[in-house]
């Protein structure tokens, strides 16, 4: 266990009432005094009533805090109250592998628990545990699990995967239907989903959910689940693997400055500037047309106004529901909304004075000598360097996908075949259906052009992360040679490891806690008001908890630090990773057939060969699917936990005498 214990304290802000301090401070001794199940999750409402808050909607100071104060504790952080107030302490990272994974087990398990004890998430497993009606068959979704003991027999009867076990790709439309059990396939998903040990949730931006499926049972049972999702913006340790970081970018350049390079940058202040939108600007006399080939100081100055005006119009909220009933295509309109003009206005200005500066060294024609000089101009240096953070900031979520689900159900799981998930996740069947699905307009990119933009669709880069810190047994030693998914005979891709991300996130804060933050946020006024509508910026989650603990006045980045540290994988799909990915290459120099000519076929039968085998003739992996039985009543490893009673209130504690003195 590290040593560096730090003690936080959390105070209510100035501003707060005599009786707002006292309920806080009562609610803190409680939590304190009090004898804490680990496994058993903190109801917020049980815990406030206890303290005696009284009625919360007319307190926000106090129901930020109070909320925020629960969840915390119900993560493992220690609290303590002193003579000045309450101290938090934040939970200790465990060198020791099992330790540290139970730990974080733990804290994902409270979340994924209380989901799953909603009326709504309730009915929905029960309605897919409940058989229907399909031809002249009962069908529930026990029909898509996989009976241990057949599978096992199975195994020992066919030593020929392609016998036992049959492997494909099914991609997830929302309105597609599976052919065999009448089952929605993103309700299939969803449903297995439900069996990870965290909490289910939807994913802003682009989604793409996956089914492993298995043609070797009547039903196609469900082997594993995977999606792939648009990634975290910045990384720093994927950023620094690709060499695509501005300092990184900007030392190759200078190392090594080209003619191809300097057309590429002169073309990046064409290409950015011919995605704005100006009409309304020059409608608005906010610049004339001879501005945008000879824009002057002025110039860029009242477009730097006219975006923080609208920005700030934007934050006060305004009509923000016609907004949101705007039709998707109407660009022009949406382009034109207070969002949308601040961010055309600060664009123009930013794409405006690199033109100023670097168009002096470009002209007449860009040339590595005139590359060189550019360079050597500190001034025209540095708007290099912001060409590329905006060719990199326009291109992560398009050629970079997460892959944010990953792994296999029982009782596959017993044969690692979370690793033939992995796999198949990034296989040309995936990318096919990924560039399918994405080669349409871009919502942010064509509304700021007022017209249909088409963004790049062919992935680059897949990362993920472990959800421990101390080791991914499923991504560990994954590589296969790059011929399974017809590429070369003599090289091999996989899973690399990147470096280890930073505990930082809003994972440990409840929805209650969020929306009692951005109540605090809206009454005490802040400037910026997130409003949850797409373009807006990355993360609205994350932007709500900043605000509402800047609101408290609480140490904001030392709570979002929630103290679970993971492993950052990385799989490239193509040999020029850094400047495909940036657009200096216009095509991908693909490791695999970007064209599927199976459905999955050839990884599974390489997995099998490598992992399955294996691991089918060990008699404790034999023992272990033998568990999961279809026999009522049913116990099944790939069925969702739902507890058999109501578990809605915490055990009895024995510290609330204590607190009730104090």
């Amino acid at each position: 266990m590290t040593d560096d214990v730090k003690y936080l304290p959390l105070v209510l802000p100035l501003g707060a009432s005599r009786k707002e301090r006292q309920g806080f401070s009562r609610l803190c001794r409680l939590l304190a005094a009090t004898n804490l199940d680990p496994g058993a999750p903190l109801e917020h409402a049980y815990w406030l009533k206890a303290a005696e808050l009284g009625d919360l909607y007319n307190q926000p100071r106090l129901a930020a805090a109070a909320h925020t104060i629960i969840d915390l504790v119900d993560q493992g952080w220690t609290i303590d109250v002193d003579k000045l107030g309450p101290l938090v302490c934040p939970p200790q990272t465990h060198t020791e592998r099992e330790t540290e994974k139970a730990r974080v087990r733990r804290q994902e398990h409270l979340r994924r628990d209380a989901q799953l004890r909603q009326p709504s998430v309730r009915r929905f497993v029960e309605s897919m545990e409940r058989t229907h009606q399909r031809g002249d068959r009962l069908i529930s979704i026990f029909n898509l699990m996989r009976d241990g003991r057949e599978l096992a027999a199975s195994l020992e009867a066919s030593p020929d995967v392609t016998d036992a076990i049959r492997p494909y790709v099914q991609i997830v439309n929302s309105a597609a239907t599976c052919e065999l059990t009448g089952f929605k396939l993103h309700d299939i998903w969803r449903y297995f989903r439900h069996t990870w040990s965290n909490a289910y949730s939807t994913i802003p931006g682009r989604s793409m959910p996956i089914l492993i499926r298995d043609a070797a049972t009547e039903y196609h049972a469900v082997i594993g689940l995977a999606a792939i999702s648009s990634p975290v913006v910045q990384i720093a340790e994927r950023d620094s693997w690709m060499g695509w970081d501005t300092k990184q970018v900007l030392a190759a350049i200078e190392k090594a400055p080209t003619d191809r390079l300097a057309r590429w940058l002169a073309r990046r202040i064409e290409v950015q500037q011919d995605g704005i939108y100006v009409e309304d600007l020059l409608r608005d006399a906010i610049l004339q047309p001879d501005d945008l080939k000879r824009p002057t100081n002025d110039v860029i100055a009242r477009l730097r106004a006219d975006a923080e005006r609208h920005r700030a119009k934007h934050h006060r909220g305004g009509p923000i529901r016609e907004v949101r009933n705007i039709e998707t295509d109407a660009w022009v309109e949406r382009a034109e909304t207070h969002l949308f003009r601040s961010k055309r206005s600060a664009l123009l200005a930013e794409t405006l004075e690199i033109r100023n500066i670097l168009g002096t060294h470009f002209a007449p024609k860009p040339t590595a000598a005139r590359l060189r000089r550019a360079l050597d101009d500190s001034r025209a240096r540095t708007q290099i360097g912001r060409l590329v953070r905006r060719a990199r900031g326009e291109r992560v979520g398009t050629v970079i996908a997460d892959l944010t689900i990953c792994g296999a159900v029982a009782p596959y799981n017993a044969l690692a075949a979370g690793k033939l998930v992995g796999a198949l996740a990034v296989s040309p069947t995936v990318l096919a259906a990924y560039k399918a699905k994405y080669r349409r307009p871009s919502e942010i990119a064509s509304a700021m052009a007022g017209r249909p933009i088409t963004r790049e669709a062919r992935l680059s880069l897949v990362t993920t992360t472990s959800l421990y810190g101390t080791g991914s047994s499923q991504y560990n030693r994954l590589f296969w040679p790059t011929s399974v998914m017809g590429g070369s005979e003599h090289a091999r891709m996989g899973f690399n490891e990147l470096g280890r991300s930073r505990s930082f996130g809003t994972s440990h804060f409840s929805d209650e806690t969020v929306e009692a933050m951005v109540r605090l946020s809206e009454h005490t006024g802040a400037r910026v008001r997130v409003n949850s509508l797409f373009g807006e910026g990355v993360s609205p989650r994350l932007r709500k908890v900043r605000l509402g603990l800047a609101a408290l006045g609480w140490p904001t980045n030392e709570l979002l630090k929630h103290g679970r540290e993971r492993i950052l994988y990385g799989v490239p799909l193509v040999a020029n990773v850094r400047d495909y990915s940036l657009g200096i290459d216009k095509e991908p120099a693909y490791l695999v057939d970007p064209e599927p000519n199976d459905e999955g076929q050839a990884v599974a039968q390489w997995w099998f060969e490598r992992w399955g085998r294996n691991r089918a003739a060990q008699d404790r992996v034999r023992e272990s699917m033998q568990q999961h039985r279809l026999v009522r009543p049913i116990r099944h490893g790939a069925r969702v936990p739902l507890s058999t009673d109501d578990e809605l209130l915490p055990v009895a504690f024995q510290g609330y005498a204590i607190a009730r003195q104090a």
